[in-house]
């Protein structure tokens, strides 16, 4: 018999009690086409306002747990719609997520001393493990706070009003002020912590510091890269916004472009499909180039497509195609069934290489390269016609792909 990681099991394990707890009806899917609906976007805002920030200052819960697919999540819809309404949630998420940092954190859950020697910006994921280790969660606390501030950036009639919600940790009154403070301390992560200590740069190739006591001197694996990207990406969008620094945004463009070029260059195994068309197969990290298993392809691809949708970084459609391939014609062994691995294999007494009985939430975006199968993965994602859905990574995943299939956005009902 079969061994599946079914989704109620993994959203049980991933998301806790920040979506458990939340009193709002479930998320509506309208329709599968068409342009995205006020009344979706309203249900959206309607669910993320029963949702709060969990206390904590782990890391791990602000890079794959429920907080971090949370900030990810508004971030996506608030480029759909950008209603005040998300930016008000964001900011609330934003200023906990600050609050939370080592460096702010009073003793003794903060102010603690890492693997470097010192008290640094970070947020650990183990705090009371010796040393202190970090890795690539870093990546998308940093990322978080850079989309808040790139959103109110691009958002000029909110600058000189007050937050919503007042101003209880001093980060700034006003939503300008409160950009400007987000992006100076997620640079000071950057400046401070990851490109000081944590990487180090070979060729402008991502790896982790010769001392770094987890995973120290070997590449960064993908999935952990698309956190630093994440970070990077967005740092470099508000900065352009903000006109304050150009280097910086020189600086963090390059990294994420020598990267994705290393990925595609030497990362990756390309070849022909059973439906005789392009695949990919590529591993957790270099050297290898096949056989990743599903839970971190999964953040492989959600942020590929992240960086490709942003425009910046020169990715082709023609490259994005084969994700699309691998995902329809070598994964999916049928109806709401998954292979554990890109390469069509699982393994089903591992966690992450296990067959799956639903889609993984990053491997959605991959519909964008394959329309014909559009309908089947979303279905296989738990979103149908006339449905819902009370997850909201799984959510704000479809109305990217809906927009994006409709060449629109939901103008209906923006409003600041």
């Amino acid at each position: 018999m079969k061994v599946k990681y079914t989704r109620e099991l993994t959203l049980a394990l991933c998301l806790g009690a920040a979506y458990a707890g939340a009193q709002a009806a479930p998320m509506t899917v309208d329709s599968l086409d068409g342009p995205v609906t006020g009344n979706e976007i309203q249900s959206f805002i309607g669910f993320i306002q029963g949702m709060q920030p969990i206390a904590s200052e782990s890391g791990e819960m602000w890079s794959q747990g429920s907080d971090g697919q949370a900030m990810k999540a508004m971030s996506q819809v608030y480029d759909i719609a950008p209603r005040k309404e998300i930016i008000d949630k964001m900011t609330d998420y934003c200023d906990t997520l600050l609050s939370q940092r080592n460096d702010m954190l009073p003793a003794p859950s903060g102010q603690r001393m890492i693997w470097t020697g010192r008290i640094d910006p970070v947020w650990p994921n183990t705090p009371d493990k010796s040393p202190i280790q970090t890795g690539g969660e870093q990546g998308d606390p940093v990322g978080h706070l850079a989309s808040c501030a790139r959103a109110i950036l691009k958002t000029p009639v909110l600058y000189k009003q007050n937050v919503a919600g007042g101003d209880r940790y001093r980060f700034g009154a006003t939503y300008l002020q409160r950009a400007k403070t987000y992006l100076a301390e997620a640079d000071k992560t950057v400046d401070q912590h990851i490109l000081k200590s944590l990487l180090t740069m070979k060729d402008g190739r991502m790896y982790f510091a010769d001392n770094s006591p987890y995973q120290g001197g070997k590449p960064v694996p993908w999935y952990q890269q698309m956190m630093f990207d994440y970070g990077f990406m967005n740092l470099a969008q508000a900065h352009e916004l903000l006109k304050d620094d150009p280097a910086r945004v020189q600086r963090y463009d390059a990294i994420v472009k020598t990267n994705l070029d290393w990925f595609f260059q030497s990362g990756l195994t390309r070849y022909t499909d059973k439906a005789g068309k392009a695949a990919y197969n590529w591993a957790y990290a270099m050297p290898a180039t096949g056989g990743e298993d599903c839970n971190h392809g999964s953040m492989d691809v959600y942020g590929f497509y992240r960086l490709f949708l942003s425009g910046r970084y020169g990715l082709a459609a023609k490259q994005m195609e084969p994700f699309g391939d691998t995902v329809a014609d070598v994964m999916r062994l049928g109806d709401r069934d998954y292979s554990g691995r890109v390469d069509g294999s699982s393994d089903n007494t591992s966690k992450h290489g296990g067959e799956t009985n639903y889609l993984r939430t990053g491997f959605m975006l991959a519909a964008l390269s394959r329309p014909d199968a559009y309908y089947a993965m979303m279905s296989d994602a738990g979103i149908q016609d006339g449905g819902s859905s009370g997850a909201p990574g799984v959510y704000a995943n479809f109305l990217t792909i809906k927009s994006l299939r409709a060449g629109s956005t939901a103008s209906k009902g923006e409003k600041h």
